[in-house]
């Protein structure tokens, strides 16, 4: 039975509706601090950047400390500015000496630390993006792991410090990453000659999920198509009134 382009829209938009609802969980199920590596390709540098949202409806994020790896250790770590923020650079020596390229490394970044100044908090609802410049990432198929603690304002600490295995996803996961084969540049894609993110680029990578993004553009579409449709139902009762 044919349906009258009103009904079609309305049907439609309830499409556009299901599909809003389904997106919104798929990108809220990832709603906790995750690593943006710029590059993964062994031997690169690279600008690693965590991505850090307030969960908590009460309390506001005040720091952030990462620990990084110690038996694929990082030769140098740097930090990027964020306004508000104070960081650190925390070096140690590593529980075993490590052969990085012939040299024998017994010292290394062991820790990166944020803190928040003033009024630079973040807010329940909204999240901040911190992002260090380190390297040269280790052999192709290491899982480099990135421990991270979240300070909160009421003193709440939460350790993103468990390690997925399989396919279910743990409480609090780690940030982590997977090494890469060298893609023979010298930098890696995605990175200045000193590791920086280039623009647009965590923005892109932010939304690597296909699932939320595939769910989101086919509402996309749905809604456009819902658009048409009223236009179409609006210009043929006109000509009918006439």
């Amino acid at each position: 039975m044919s349906k009258s382009p009103r009904a079609l829209a309305r049907l439609i938009s309830t499409g556009v509706a299901a599909a809003a609802l389904v997106v919104v969980p798929a990108i809220g199920a990832s709603a906790h601090v995750r690593v943006v590596p710029e590059s993964t390709a062994a031997g690169s540098w690279t600008a690693l950047t965590f991505r850090v949202p307030t969960e908590s409806e009460t309390a506001s994020t005040t720091g952030l400390a990462v620990e990084l790896p110690t038996a694929t250790p990082f030769l140098h770590v740097s930090v990027r500015p964020v306004p508000g923020w104070s960081a650190s650079v925390e070096e140690g020596d590593l529980p075993e000496p490590v052969e990085i390229d012939g040299t024998t490394v017994t010292r290394a970044p062991l820790r990166v630390v944020w803190t928040a100044t003033g009024d630079a908090a973040v807010a329940p609802g909204q999240f901040q993006e911190f992002a260090i410049s380190a390297g040269p990432l280790p052999d192709e198929g290491t899982t480099v792991v990135l421990p991270a603690a979240q300070t909160y304002s009421d003193g709440t600490v939460v350790r993103w410090a468990d390690v997925p295995t399989g396919d279910d996803e743990p409480e609090h996961p780690a940030p982590v990453f997977e090494v890469t084969a060298a893609d023979g540049s010298a930098h890696g894609a995605g990175a200045d000659e000193h590791g920086a993110a280039t623009p647009g680029a965590t923005a892109a990578q932010g939304w690597s999920d296909p699932v939320a993004r595939g769910l989101g553009a086919g509402a996309l579409v749905l809604g456009a198509a819902a658009v048409m449709l009223a236009l179409t139902g609006r210009r043929r009762a006109a000509r009918e009134e006439r």
